[in-house]
């Protein structure tokens, strides 16, 4: 038994140790791959180390105003996504969290139906949103939806100061908007080049998610020009974005901004994996006439257009789905001056393919109003070239902010005490509204604006007595005691509200 065992013993001795040497193989084989592939990841400390004092906390407020029913001044239903709780508790609610600015205590509540002694109303939260310096001297960009509307915007930096700024310019059509605040010695993020970045390339967002400060997120380039209908095309990613994000820088590896943060698509209002992003190139260019003249000038030729079809390209021997097919041309407009009809396809505007049909507005769009351009169409089997005079397109959203400092064209005549300016109502929607009476709305500002007033609402009495028309309204409004709170009926659709005004002093 012993003659056997020995050597029973040896080999199992010898099989144990070829069994640890090969494992010690393995693992020194194995390690120098494993270290390969984790000095590949991506280390974003240094980059947000730069960027992060770039990067600011931005949020809004407005002035409480009385609330009523929906779709009528001050109504529940807006902008506002604790505007519901506001009408049931009243025009000081604050929401969870104090969400509102600053001092840490709550303002008594002035009781539903009575209005508060400040013609004003109390200021109450309306978002919260990011934005970035490009300019040491206290220019940033956000987003125009974060600024939209607010009566006053607070900026603060990674070090915790805060500024009131103000809005230089906004413009819905990019959702753009520069700010300023005053101070100086700021660190300004450098403007990098969307063109040249490449799908599955690593970026970085930094911004305040639902109010959290100086968050940073990463991922990758998902698609660039991707088309959603708007007025740019976006940069994809799938960087985690969410509420509050908006306004907000996308950096690349080298810490240069090449988008601002501006939309998600989601079925759940939150991240689902889709971040859109605005080229910076293309904001730059909003920014420089934003900053020179307060507002943006686009170029227009007057034509409605649509996609050309794969079977309409084959049917008219284009040859291959491309341009934008011509549906109408306005009477009177570039397009028909230049000899643009029904039917053309749009194959070029200045020497710039146009592949898809939401390039045509574009292209269109950046070109300086008043100047020729070449336009090259498709007609009958053939392609035909055309000079065109681009005219200026008139856009309502476009406006510079900033109190006392609109860039929007003035009305006719500088508004009243309560801060409208009022025109006859039409015959015919007098009789459509079912209404003997009142005075329409064609400018708003001051009080009025702040109450929630607009153009084309119809002012029916003010106090106790009944408006029968311009003068007599204007008539009204002049005599009245300035500082005292007053009572004027809007109609606005099919609902009609009483909305309490206190004349500018």
């Amino acid at each position: 038994m012993l003659e056997l065992s020995l050597p029973m013993a040896r080999l199992d001795m010898r099989k144990a140790l070829l069994a640890v040497v090969t494992s010690l193989t393995l693992f020194v084989g194995v390690a120098p791959t494993v270290h390969a592939q984790a000095r590949g990841l991506p280390d974003f400390t240094d980059l947000v180390d730069r960027a992060d004092p770039a990067v600011v906390n931005i949020r809004t407020t407005s002035k409480a105003v009385a609330r009523g029913p929906s779709g009528v001044p001050g109504a529940p239903g807006g902008q506002d996504p604790y505007e519901l709780f506001r009408w049931f508790f009243g025009p000081d609610f604050n929401p969870p969290g104090g969400g509102g600015g600053g001092g840490g205590g709550q303002a008594p509540r002035t009781p539903r139906g009575q209005v508060p002694d400040s013609g004003e109303g109390q200021e109450v939260p309306r978002g919260v949103g990011s934005g970035f310096f490009i300019s040491a001297d206290g220019y940033a960009l956000t987003n125009h939806h974060v600024v939209k509307d607010a009566d006053d915007i607070y900026v603060t930096l990674t070090d915790r100061r805060e500024f009131k700024a103000k809005v230089i310019g906004s413009d819905e059509r990019t959702d753009v908007a520069l700010i300023k605040i005053d101070a100086t010695g700021l660190t300004p993020l450098k403007i990098g080049d969307p063109s040249v970045l490449r799908k599955g390339e690593w970026v970085v967002a930094i911004g305040s998610p639902f109010g959290l400060d100086s968050t940073v997120t990463a991922g990758i380039v998902s698609a660039k020009g991707r088309d959603t209908g708007d007025y740019l095309p976006f940069i994809q990613t799938d960087v985690a974005v969410n509420p509050g994000n908006s306004g907000g820088p996308l950096l690349n590896m080298r810490g240069e901004v090449v988008g601002i943060n501006s939309q998600i698509i989601s079925r759940s209002g939150g991240f689902m994996g889709i971040s859109l992003s605005i080229p910076i190139d293309d904001a730059m260019r909003v920014v420089e006439q934003l900053r020179t003249t307060g507002r943006v000038t686009r170029g227009r030729i007057g034509v409605q257009i649509s996609e050309v079809t794969k079977e309409v390209a084959d049917a008219i021997g284009l040859g291959r789905t491309a341009g934008a097919s011509v549906g109408m041309v306005e009477p009177g407009s570039p397009a028909e001056k230049a000899g643009i009809e029904p039917g053309d396809v749009v194959l070029k505007f200045n020497n710039k393919t146009i592949d898809r049909s939401s390039d045509l507005p574009r292209a269109v769009g950046e070109t300086k109003p008043g100047s020729k351009a070449t336009i090259q169409v498709w007609r009958r089997g053939a392609t035909k070239d055309l000079t065109i005079t681009v005219a200026e397109l008139e856009d309502k959203t476009a406006s510079a902010a900033g109190r006392g400092e609109e860039k929007e064209p003035a009305p006719a005549q500088k508004t009243n005490a309560l801060g409208v300016v009022v025109s006859e109502v039409p015959a015919a929607r007098k009789k459509e509204l079912r209404i003997r009476g009142g005075v329409q709305v064609d400018a708003v500002d001051g009080a009025a604006a702040r109450a929630g007033i607009k153009a084309g609402d119809i002012l029916l009495a003010l106090d106790n007595t009944e408006i029968t028309g311009v003068s007599q309204f204007n008539g009204i409004v002049a005599k009245l005691e300035k500082g005292k709170v007053h009572g004027v009926l809007v109609r606005r659709d099919e609902l009609t509200q009483w909305v309490p005004l206190r004349p500018a002093r």
